[in-house]
């Protein structure tokens, strides 16, 4: 879940700043938390409804086909009630970010963004969190599965029967 948090809060930075000019943002950072015009970005909720509704579908259908096919039927009811929930995300997100950053840096990242080593950042960014997120799973395995000998020696060196 933190690798899915990551990137939609990059697609999501990305878009409130392209799509709005970091107009809504700098209302949030000036303390007029002013719903902007998110029509574009608004539009944009397609790009991600997918994986939160197949994540979903496999949670919920357990691979269960009558389950399965009465879930895809419901699926354009599931559609048209997602609009308010993004729109809720990108002002909350845009609050964070309003929080985190100033203006001037928001127009940095905007800048960043729009130039071919943030779209390369854009495209590669879930490949590379899933990347890091499997090296920190495989080191923290091995940390863990030698710490567990180490401390079982100890353990044993005290006469400890294991």
């Amino acid at each position: 879940m933190p690798r899915r948090l990551l990137i939609i809060t990059s697609v999501f930075l990305f878009f409130i700043l392209r799509c709005t000019g970091a107009n809504t943002v700098a209302r949030h950072h000036d303390g007029g938390a002013q719903p902007g015009d998110h029509h574009e970005a608004a539009e944009q909720y397609k790009v991600l409804l997918p994986g939160i509704l197949l994540g979903l579908r496999r949670e919920l259908t357990q691979d269960r086909p009558e389950i399965e096919r009465d879930y895809d039927t419901m699926k354009p009811m599931i559609e048209a009630a997602y609009p308010p929930y993004y729109a809720t995300m990108l002002n909350d997100v845009a609050a964070v970010y309003a929080n985190n950053f100033t203006v001037a840096e928001l127009r940095e990242m905007e800048a960043f963004f729009q130039r071919p080593a943030g779209q390369k950042y854009l495209e590669k960014a879930q490949a590379l969190t899933q990347q890091t997120n499997q090296v920190a799973q495989d080191d923290s395995r091995k940390a863990a599965e030698d710490l567990r000998a180490r401390l079982t020696e100890a353990l044993r060196q005290k006469g400890h029967k294991l």
